[in-house]
């Protein structure tokens, strides 16, 4: 099986259940929005929901996947940046808790932090700050952590530093590594279109990208973006939700449904959908199948809330892979 390395910004989700939407009102948070704060409204905010259920776990786009992965059993490895401090140890601690092999930088800064607000239905609003995880540079880069792997997989919020995401195609294509790029949010790719299409063309050979993502990077529907993005690389894959997922690999074209779940939360969906999706290709098996797992995992860390499974649900997970695999 190949062995996949994982970069992108290292976070720890503070999961919190609220009782009412009024603490959305005090600290003017949207509800069902993911808004950037600075430290000091981070520490409020936490401060101000104290006397409500919350647990920790490590978060992030890439190391989602990277998670989710080394759940399946995939040799994994992740590069972030976090504080010199208990929640960058408790980053470190989960992750490697999986399976994942963890190269971290570590900041003066505090590790970065999504605290989840919860509302009754299950409906998150995010307070974000980015912290340590936006200070990973070029420099901090070993080329040795690349050497065990076969397979590099970036989360696209990376773009803002293109020099850090240049230098950490370059090594991995020294090491003759695939790499798997998810687009991870149409604004982003709105801000940084040219600069994503200059990597995209010049290193990646997988693309993942949901429907906004895909139509920001070409402005056309889900068909004719799968047709514009395949161009620029080996393989393209655009999720279309509800429908399913959509993926060309030279004149190949497959169309992959989703399975029947009771959906409470999509937080994760992307994420695990790669995850599923890269265990596949790393197995050697056909795009049908990867899309396939790819769409079982969306579908099973939809029926909960946030992008952490819990141990049963990855079993039935693993016995639904393994006859298909076999």
């Amino acid at each position: 099986m190949m062995r996949i390395l994982g970069i992108g910004n290292a976070l720890v989700d503070v999961m919190t259940l609220i009782d009412n939407d009024n603490i959305l009102e005090f600290f003017s948070l949207p509800k069902g929005s993911m808004q950037l704060v600075d430290g000091e409204k981070s520490a409020l905010i936490k401060a101000g929901t104290s006397n409500f259920k919350r647990n920790l776990v490590s978060g992030g786009s890439a190391a989602n996947t990277i998670h989710g992965l080394a759940m399946l059993g995939v040799n994994t490895g992740f590069i972030g940046s976090v504080g010199k401090d208990t929640t960058g140890n408790f980053f470190e601690s989960d992750m490697r808790k999986a399976g994942v092999k963890t190269f971290l930088s570590r900041r003066n800064s505090v590790t970065g932090t999504a605290v989840a607000l919860i509302s009754p239905g299950s409906e998150r609003t995010f307070a974000t700050h980015l912290g340590a995880a936006v200070e990973l540079e070029s420099g901090d880069l070993n080329p040795e952590d690349f050497k065990n792997y076969d397979i590099l997989y970036l989360e696209g919020y990376l773009i803002i530093n293109k020099a850090l995401v240049e230098r950490t195609c370059r090594i991995a294509k020294d090491n003759n590594m695939k790499i798997a790029l998810d687009l991870s949010s149409y604004n982003v790719v709105d801000a940084k279109l040219d600069d994503f299409r200059e990597i995209i063309e010049n290193y990646v050979d997988i693309v993942f990208a949901n429907e906004e993502e895909a139509k920001s990077f070409t402005g056309m529907a889900p068909l004719d973006a799968l047709s514009s993005i395949s161009t620029l690389c080996d393989i393209a894959i655009i999720k279309v939700g509800k429908e399913g997922s959509l993926i060309k690999h030279g004149e190949e074209v497959f169309k992959i449904g989703t399975i029947a779940v009771q959906c409470i939360d999509t937080t994760g969906a992307g994420d695990l959908y790669a995850s599923g999706f890269l265990y596949g290709y790393a197995n050697g098996l056909s795009l049908e199948k990867c899309g396939l797992f790819g769409s079982v995992l969306a579908g099973h860390v939809i029926e909960i809330v946030g992008a952490r499974m819990d141990e049963n649900r990855w079993k039935k997970i693993m016995e639904i892979l393994k006859k298909e695999i076999q």
